[in-house]
């Protein structure tokens, strides 16, 4: 069974930086892309970021580039999102998401839908 465990998330004031991490159990995502993804109420989830096999690639949202960082860490099937610098409009439940694609287009960076998903972690920016 395929489990996608996310942690990190809390409270934090606006301008500080939380990290999430994300742990895949069950298969191996080696070879695929590894994501996050994040929801507000009543919004579609969109896209966040997502990294390719071995940290060879990375793709951001294009508003989010400069202030998050996503990594694949040292252990097998395990991602970071570094979030700096946040704001009040970052607040949502972020995902961690497996198996999944990006385009790149000059103008956004679309995914299609992942076959694997976290529960969700929450984060709250305060103003």
């Amino acid at each position: 069974q395929v489990q996608l465990i996310e942690s990190g998330g809390g409270l934090v004031q606006a301008g500080g930086s939380l990290r999430l991490s994300c742990a895949a159990s069950g298969r191996s995502f080696s070879g695929s892309l590894m994501g996050w993804f994040r929801q507000t109420p009543g919004k579609e989830r969109e896209f966040v970021a997502a990294i390719g096999r071995s940290g060879g690639s990375t793709y951001y949202a294009n508003s989010l580039k400069g202030r998050f960082t996503i990594s694949r860490d040292a252990a097998p099937n395990t991602v970071s999102l570094q979030m700096d610098s946040l704001r009040p409009e970052d607040t949502a439940v972020y995902y961690c998401a497996a198996d999944f694609a990006v385009e790149v287009t000059t103008v956004v960076v679309v995914s299609t839908t992942p076959n694997y998903w976290g529960q969700g972690t929450r984060v709250a920016v305060s103003s």
